[in-house]
């Protein structure tokens, strides 16, 4: 039923609705961001509505399948099955605990930018606005296309690409089709819905292969032009990490402790004490630039020998490559688990938002607490290159969790999705004084959070000169910054990042 308003009802109508919008507005907490939901997730809903609509569309009117492009569309293959790796009786724990990694994999890799929207016919041209993905060299039905014009002796539309050509997977009477196996195709009838039928069976085959690009497709009827894109990409992949049989938070499954050590053997043996006081069958991966490493053993624990001084973030990169788990926590060699560092905390806000990477608190012996959180923006510059800002704070607390907040840098005491903290990496030309570089060279892959109820105790970094061991005058030699690794810092951000400029405060 069509509802026809008069302009006063109209008018009533959009003031109501602005009322709604309003209350809404000023009923939300925009200091606290709900991440657990799923992005897109009513938008998807409407979407699924209005494709039933589509394909009830003109369903009254017959075609004919082509053989020849339905093969395209779904070859037929012989597939190896995975499932019978697994014995009967456990094949169905295994299968949920897969349903539910993947499900947290989807909500945090996919966004509302991923979901088809069709823009109606405004123009009269109706076609999907985002959304459409074909694999490379595979073929898709284009969702959405639709002519909406008055009747007319003759209806006609064409469509062009560049990395493609379009075909019909089944064939409409009295609509002639024009560029079948071109990058170029027209399609025309006497009758409006006969054409509009034949467009629902339109499909694209990309013919150029690239990983991941996307093709322009134009779409234009008599006097009107409409543009859209088609994503060519390969399928995501996922990379599930299985959490075990049985409910709940398996932290020796699902956690692994990173560190760098560098001559502090001593603090190194306080830090592992203190994390099997806690925690005693976590595995502990150990890198070690030391010149003359020593052994360090024990249940749990892997030591990876590194050149001579190879360098901080060289050794970040060693031992997260050899984490297994789902999480990696990394800690500093000079960190001491307490009872306040319960890393369970870290695994309940990773697993219930979409949060890749969640730092903690670190204590100093005097008392003082620091979570160093920061937020990070790039100025688009000219030909000389941007400028980054770093903003001491954070952008939004995180509902469910009320010690939490979202920013973009945290302190060096952080759990993270492995395969997300591996994707970013660290660059072992940071030698020795880096932290927040790994943060910017992350600024848009990982979305980071701080939690202030997770701490670690930190030992103390004041020695007075006659307090020094001969280790610790060693060690200082290599930590503190020289004028030569600030400039070869300068010029990393000037080239590898195309800066021109850094504002801090």
């Amino acid at each position: 039923m069509i509802m026809r308003f008069t302009h006063k009802a109209s008018a009533l109508a959009v003031v109501l609705f602005a009322a709604i919008l309003l209350s809404f507005w000023m009923s939300v907490d925009y200091r606290t961001v709900d991440l657990r939901s799923q992005p897109g997730s009513t938008l998807k809903k409407l979407f699924d509505q209005r494709v039933q609509l589509l394909q009830e569309s003109y369903s009254e009117i017959p075609f004919r399948i082509k053989e020849s492009v339905l093969g395209m569309l779904f070859p037929r293959v012989s597939a190896k099955v995975f499932h019978t790796a697994f014995q009967a009786s456990e094949l169905e724990e295994v299968k949920r605990r897969r349903a539910e990694e993947y499900q947290s994999f989807k909500k945090r890799s996919q966004s509302a930018a991923d979901f088809i929207i069709v823009a109606e016919a405004n123009s009269p041209l109706q076609y999907p606005t985002q959304g459409v993905k074909v694999q490379p060299k595979k073929t898709i039905l284009i969702p959405g296309l639709g002519l909406k014009e008055q009747p007319k002796k003759l209806h006609s539309v064409n469509l062009t690409s560049t990395l493609g050509i379009f075909d019909v997977a089944a064939e409409v009477e009295m609509v002639k089709v024009e560029g079948v196996g071109e990058k170029h195709i027209t399609l025309s009838s006497n009758f409006l819905p006969h054409l509009n039928r034949q467009l629902q069976f339109v499909t694209y085959t990309n013919t150029h292969f690239h990983p991941n690009t996307a093709d322009t497709v134009e779409f234009c009827t008599e006097g009107y032009t409409a543009v859209f894109t088609i994503k060519i990409r390969h399928s995501l992949i996922p990379k599930l990490y299985n959490p075990g049989s049985g409910r709940g938070y398996k932290i020796s499954k699902l956690v692994t402790i990173a560190t760098k050590t560098f001559l502090r053997y001593d603090k190194l043996q306080v830090l592992i004490d203190s994390i099997r006081q806690f925690y005693p069958t976590v595995t502990i991966v150990i890198a070690d630039d030391s010149e003359h490493p020593k052994p360090v053993t024990g249940p749990y624990i892997e030591h990876y020998i590194m050149p001579f001084g190879k360098g901080w973030f060289a050794g970040r990169n060693l031992a997260v490559s050899q984490v297994t788990t789902k999480y990696v926590l990394w800690v500093d060699d000079d960190f001491i688990f307490t009872s306040d560092t319960k890393i369970e905390k870290f695994v309940d806000v990773l697993e219930k938002t979409t949060l890749d990477l969640v730092g903690g608190a670190v204590r100093e012996v005097t008392g003082y607490t620091a979570t160093f959180r920061h937020t990070i923006s790039v100025e688009p510059g000219d030909e000389d290159g941007d400028c980054l800002h770093i903003r001491r704070g954070f952008h939004h607390g995180i509902q469910g969790f009320p010690n939490c907040v979202v920013s973009d840098a945290v302190i060096n005491f952080f759990m993270a999705r492995t395969d997300k903290i591996q994707q970013v990496g660290f660059d072992p030309q940071l030698v020795r004084i880096a932290h927040l570089e790994f943060f910017i060279d992350a600024l848009g892959v990982l979305h980071v959070g701080s939690c202030n109820d997770v701490i670690v105790s930190h030992t103390s970094k004041i020695k007075l000169p006659w307090g020094q061991s001969e280790t610790d005058k060693a060690y200082a030699k290599f930590r503190e910054p020289s004028t030569t690794t600030q400039v070869a810092q300068d010029r990393l951000f000037y080239f590898k990042n195309r800066l021109q400029c850094l504002t801090y405060k």
